[in-house]
């Protein structure tokens, strides 16, 4: 089966070499019983490769089964993969059987493969080297013939060094490898895609599509598209649906990008994200702005207590040694009691009140914003607080205690 035809059965679209070399590897791979591991940056379609693999192999008649590891909570993982016995647990009221016995036969995608717990990975390496499992609460050794196919959007080498993922295991998964590039190295598919998606929503929709003027065109593909193409799905859908012009200018399609033309280009820079390292992995830069401002909110609340100072009049927290900042008002401050005072340049005035308000408000908008930012990534990480303080930037023992101020546990 060559890659065209793979193309056209699978409505992929693009002819980025790149590309082609992982569609290549695929057709190749799928008619083998190897492990296969797919790396790439969220967004930029891993999930078809599997399919890919499957429907090509001579398991195409067999059950295929799509797992997100990162779905399912840690204490269950086990239990859904391998299944249980009754009463192995307190709600285990049936034996049930796991992916690993309900695929024999056929192939397992295992998504966000990097998630898994350490115990589960001992567990899966058994079954990839021997064919052999244990349900839960089970002393009986079942087989299998299932084919394992994994992606993550992880640094899985960087993750083994870190102790997060079993090198063994890494590399009887990775027993053939197909990385799937980003958009931002498909330039010459981005014009493609966007035309595909735009037609897809006049369809949908009853519309006529939306076309880009040439000036919006090398905008777009100039664009560095973190979300690559789910992102890129989602700008031509807010397009088409929003705009009454059909025919879209540069000025128009910036209203759409998150950021300014040259900013998202640091993502060419970008590393994958590090399971259990400090390396963030943003969805958007929505969210850098946010982590900007919220590493800039002690700096604020620290401006705030000096201008309430100054506006009280209250210098009892100056000392001789004390410098005040040039981004303080000039005023004269008059220590109580003493008789001496501390004479700057000039005498505060209204707005100097004015400017201490409008410092307050902000606070309060870099409060909301730190709300949601926490509320975020709380909810990507299922409550995960380790994973979300990393993500944050933030100590965990911070993190819980913002959760108990924002009233979010």
């Amino acid at each position: 089966m060559d890659v065209l035809q793979i193309k056209q059965r699978f409505g992929i679209i693009g002819n980025a070499p790149a590309l082609n070399r992982a569609l290549d590897i695929a057709s190749q791979v799928a008619a083998t019983d190897l492990s296969v591991l797919v790396t790439g940056e969220s967004g930029t379609g891993k999930e078809f490769f599997p399919q890919i693999i499957h429907r090509y192999s001579n398991r195409k008649h067999g059950p295929y089964f799509a797992v997100n590891c990162g779905a399912i909570p840690e204490g269950t993982i086990d239990s859904e993969l391998f299944g249980h016995e009754k009463g192995s647990f307190t709600s285990a009221h049936d034996t049930r059987k796991g992916y690993f016995e309900v695929a024999d036969g056929g192939t397992l995608f295992l998504d966000e493969v990097a998630e898994l717990p350490l115990s589960t990975q001992v567990r899966l390496l058994r079954v990839l080297e021997t064919g052999e499992f244990l349900k839960v609460g089970s002393s009986k050794v079942q087989k299998t013939s299932v084919r394992i196919i994994a992606a993550t959007n992880v640094n899985l080498p960087q993750a083994v060094q870190n102790g997060k993922f079993r090198e063994d295991l890494y590399y009887r998964l990775n027993t053939v490898p197909i990385s799937i590039p980003p958009l931002r190295e498909r330039v010459e598919d981005i014009s493609l895609l966007f035309r595909k998606f735009a037609a897809d929503f006049a369809e949908k929709y009853k519309m006529p599509a939306v076309t880009l003027t040439p000036d919006a065109r090398q905008m777009l593909e100039g664009y560095a598209f973190p979300g690559n193409i789910r992102q890129l799905k989602n700008i031509t859908e807010q397009i088409s649906i929003i705009e009454a012009e059909r025919q879209i200018t540069a000025a128009t399609l910036r209203q759409y990008l998150p950021q300014p033309q040259n900013l998202p280009m640091l993502y060419q820079q970008k590393p994958l994200p590090q399971a259990g390292g400090k390396q963030a992995d943003f969805s958007s830069e929505r969210e850098i702005l946010y982590k900007f401002l919220f590493d800039m909110k002690g700096d604020i609340n620290e401006l705030k207590r000096l201008v309430n100072i100054i506006m009280q009049g209250d210098a009892s927290h100056f000392n001789s040694a004390t410098t005040v900042s040039s981004c303080t008002p000039d005023v004269t401050i008059t220590q109580p009691g003493q008789g001496s005072s501390m004479h700057l340049k000039q005498p505060a005035t209204d707005e100097h009140v004015v400017e201490a308000k409008e410092v307050e408000e902000e606070l309060l908008s870099l409060d909301l914003k730190e709300l949601e930012m926490i509320r975020k990534a709380l909810e990507k990480h299922r409550g995960r607080r380790k994973n979300a303080a990393q993500e944050l930037g933030i100590s965990e023992r911070t993190l819980y205690r913002k959760i108990k101020e924002y009233h979010l546990d």
